[in-house]
């Protein structure tokens, strides 16, 4: 998989940060999930669209 499939940069969006393709939801907020302890699917149920 190649990561230009999921991940866009918008200027527009969330001030030009990465994001998930589609979504206003950045790769740095996923990141940040994960590093402050949550597992995939905790964050896939708070966020059912990923």
């Amino acid at each position: 998989m190649n990561y230009k499939d999921i991940i866009t940069i918008e200027p527009g969006k969330r001030g030009g940060k990465p994001c998930i393709r589609g979504m206003r939801i950045t790769v740095y907020d996923v990141f940040g999930y994960l590093a402050s302890g949550m597992t995939i699917e905790e964050i896939v149920d708070d966020l059912p669209d990923l």
